[in-house]
């Protein structure tokens, strides 16, 4: 995917985050490539557990978002919806600022579920959390 085609395709991405939760979360798709999608989400208030470090649903509403959308997109999109239909996260360390980066690679790319990592890692690269996204594609 040559540069030109990343833009696009993050800029086509960037529309459909408008009034949804992706944008409550100030999530952002930031890096696309031929087999993978990557998505940075801020750890601000609004992502922090009261403790102060960031919430686990939140990263999980990350790595979800980040997995839903690159079936999506890496699998062509037309005319069928990728739905999250199993979510499994582990979360490894806590961070309590700075950004999270979702990078969201396939396992398996059947026709009907998808099977897809998704490493979530801080501004220094450390790992965060790892999850396992099953999405199902369904006719638009």
């Amino acid at each position: 995917m040559n540069e030109q085609e990343k833009r696009k395709t993050l800029e086509v991405i960037k529309g459909f985050s408008r009034h949804t939760l992706m944008e409550t979360l100030d999530i952002e798709f930031v890096d696309v490539g031929r087999d993978y999608l990557k998505a940075k989400m801020p750890v601000i208030n609004a992502t922090r557990q009261p403790e102060g470090i960031l919430h686990g649903g939140a990263t999980a509403a990350l790595a979800e978002t980040a997995g839903s959308m690159a079936a999506y997109i890496l699998s062509g999109g037309k005319g069928i919806a990728y739905r999250g239909i199993e979510l499994s996260i582990n979360h490894i360390k806590g961070v309590c600022s700075g950004n999270v980066y979702a990078t969201a690679v396939p396992i398996h790319k059947g026709s009907t579920t998808q099977l897809w990592e998704v490493s979530i890692r801080d501004d220094e690269n450390n790992l965060i959390s790892i999850a396992k996204l099953t999405t199902i594609a369904l006719p638009n």
